[in-house]
């Protein structure tokens, strides 16, 4: 890949409609890479890069969990806090049918069906964030306020040290 320009994806598009500033950090998707891929590949700090997680609760219903790269989501205290029973990781079959990406490609903008979000509450602390831009191998690297403004993220204390 010698461009470096990605293509709109439904996330970069939804970003545009609402007038979100974003830069563009395109890198070599690898295959279970993560988090610790993109941020070593862009020199980015990994609990600046946000992972985007599709769960479910109990009833099946799903959501968004934004976490830092460097942490795991406590699904127990995120049910707790989300007051559901329990949650739990979608298929990623599951995952996709919901949102519209493919796993390992999933923004929270631009998600097939709207679907709550809940972020890490420290997360909105960060000056700066890179979350997926709607493709495997794409960041965008934007202001965290954005998460509540724009998908009106609930903020919540849910992160286990990883």
């Amino acid at each position: 890949m010698s461009s470096k320009h990605v293509s709109q994806t439904p996330a970069t598009a939804a970003l545009r409609a609402a007038r979100v500033a974003y830069t563009e950090h395109p890198y070599d998707y690898v295959d279970h890479g993560g988090t610790g891929e993109s941020a070593r590949q862009l020199g980015l700090d990994e609990h600046a890069v946000i992972k985007t997680l599709v769960m479910q609760d109990d009833a099946a219903r799903p959501l968004i969990v934004l976490m830092h790269g460097d942490r795991k989501v406590s699904t127990k205290n995120l049910a707790r806090q989300a007051q559901r029973k329990s949650i739990s990781p979608c298929e990623p079959e599951v995952a996709q049918r919901h949102t519209g990406f493919q796993v390992g490609g999933t923004s929270p903008f631009g998600t097939r069906k709207r679907l709550p979000v809940f972020v890490e509450r420290s997360v909105l602390e960060l000056p700066r964030i890179w979350i997926n831009g709607g493709r495997r191998g794409y960041l965008v690297g934007i202001e965290p306020r954005v998460l509540t403004e724009l998908l009106q993220a609930e903020p919540v204390d849910c992160a286990l040290e990883d």
